[in-house]
């Protein structure tokens, strides 16, 4: 059984469908043949009974009495019933006796069903049954218990007798053979062509699933991303949503290639021109020290100076690309935390602080409490104070607020034209007027991926007076949850 499973399961999905829609239609076509063969027999059967009984009924008590004592006593050449019934008529007595009316065919085998009612009769019961006579032929059988009263009416015994009548059944039978042989045929002939329409039925719906198989298979061999499967617009079965969601997910799987291609030609991009300065940088000394040539010691720190500078925006580019370079989702799902944000904030105005002495920046922080990755979170407010401080004019403001989950940072700076602010989040993209300063231009793309990840939003929009306002919205509540905040 278990190998036949395997056998079954191992063939092509269109051939088991077939072979289903032939099984189901064959139980279907057996049960329905079954069923009028047995109600056609049931029907035949008692029109035979009908015949038996009226055999018997047409007789008067008389009529039978004289028919029963010819037969026990002086047999006769009547025929039973005056001709009315041709076929098999015998009587069987109390104690077993077993006589043939005249013009019975042959004798009846007699049951012991028989013998019981010739003994204990129910006057007017009548049982039937299929049997054979003496010379095999089968029959069908009525049996009828009768009592007959023997001499004077005022003085008469009454007697105990079975009265058996039977026909042929060959005809009977050969009409039930016919129809048996005409239902199997009709139903061989339905089975095999429940399984053509099957199999034409499971290679027109399969239709689609072998285009989709193509289509995987084409993707697999040339890595080409940009083949479609048609999709009726209107069409929703369950091969029109696979082959919509195929189409989505070589779309996204494009747009992701797209995305790291460009991800890799801007990264090169922007390490080129830190690696050259470095290279420049210590060439010079190189030569400097082989003709013999010192440098002055002036521009000597001040190379020393570059290098450093170079090395440390080389480090924080190579740490912005690791940190885009995780997936949107899934990975960082393990590290959130509840985070007391307020804190999170308070750290990095400390650090904003630090970079920004010359500036003055108030805060006004109530408590918020998230779930994000902690290290995430921070460098993606350190990263939002990080720009406020560098556009910030010397002696300038930035104000921080944060309250009711809403995280705003302000600056007095010049602002960002309304041309460019659809473009602040995208990776690697610098404003015009930014390109002179140091940054990667993925601080931004950074905020957003990590605000994006807590369930927030994040956006950058022009300041009335001057400057840029930073917005950040994330879900939580202004109190800790039981036990305060802890690992996820």
């Amino acid at each position: 059984m278990n190998r036949l499973a395997r056998r079954f399961r191992s063939l092509p999905i269109r051939s088991r469908l077939a072979m289903l829609v032939a099984a189901a239609v064959a139980f279907a076509v057996a049960a329905v043949s079954v069923t009028c063969w047995f109600i056609v027999q049931g029907k035949l059967y008692g029109e035979l009974n009908n015949d038996l009984q009226s055999s018997f009924h047409g007789m008067s008590a008389d009529e039978f009495t004289q028919l029963t004592k010819s037969c026990l006593q002086e047999p006769s050449s009547n025929e039973f019933g005056g001709g009315r019934l041709r076929g098999y008529a015998q009587i069987i007595s109390a104690e077993g006796k077993v006589c043939l009316l005249p013009g019975s065919m042959a004798q009846v085998k007699v049951t012991g069903q028989d013998k019981a009612v010739a003994k204990n009769p129910e006057v007017g019961s009548e049982t039937f049954r299929n049997g054979s006579d003496s010379d095999g032929n089968a029959v069908r059988v009525m049996t009828t218990a009768v009592l007959i009263k023997e001499g004077p009416v005022t003085q008469g015994v009454v007697a105990n007798y079975a009265f058996v009548v039977a026909v042929p059944l060959e005809g009977t039978q050969s009409t039930l053979n016919e129809l048996a042989l005409i239902l199997l045929l009709v139903s061989g002939i339905g089975v095999i062509g429940a399984g053509a329409a099957g199999l034409a039925v499971a290679r027109a719906g399969l239709r689609p699933v072998d285009k989709l198989t193509e289509a995987v298979e084409h993707v697999a061999r040339t890595e080409d991303l940009s083949i479609r499967i048609p999709v009726e617009e209107d069409s929703e079965d369950e091969v029109a949503r696979l082959s919509r969601s195929f189409n989505s997910m070589t779309s996204s799987l494009a747009n992701s290639r797209e995305l790291q291609q460009q991800l890799i030609a801007d990264a090169g991009h922007e390490l080129r021109t830190p690696l050259t300065s470095l290279r420049t940088n210590i060439e010079l000394l190189s030569r400097s020290e082989e003709i013999g040539r010192p440098i002055p010691a002036a521009d000597r720190k001040a190379l020393l100076s570059s290098v450093k500078a170079q090395m440390t925006e080389l480090a924080a580019l190579i740490g912005d690309l690791q940190e885009l370079s995780r997936p949107d989702t899934g990975s960082h799902t393990g590290k959130t935390r509840v985070l007391a944000w307020q804190d999170v904030v308070e750290s990095a105005l400390r650090r904003a602080r630090l970079r920004g002495p010359e500036l003055t920046i108030t805060a006004d922080v109530q408590p918020w409490y998230v779930r994000a990755e902690p290290s995430a979170l921070e460098r993606a407010v350190v990263n939002i104070l990080d720009n406020a401080v560098k556009f910030s004019p010397e002696g300038g403001t930035v104000d921080v607020r944060l309250g009711g989950g809403v995280l705003t940072v302000r600056d007095h700076g010049p602002g960002i034209p309304a041309d460019e602010l659809p473009h602040v989040f995208d990776r690697f993209w610098r404003s015009p007027s930014a390109r002179a300063l140091p940054g990667s231009g993925l601080g931004l793309s950074i905020v957003a991926r990590t605000v994006q990840q807590a369930g927030g939003e994040v956006s950058l929009t022009q300041a009335d007076g001057g400057g840029t306002i930073a917005t950040i919205r994330l879900p939580g509540a202004p109190t800790p949850p039981p036990g305060g905040p802890a690992d996820a």
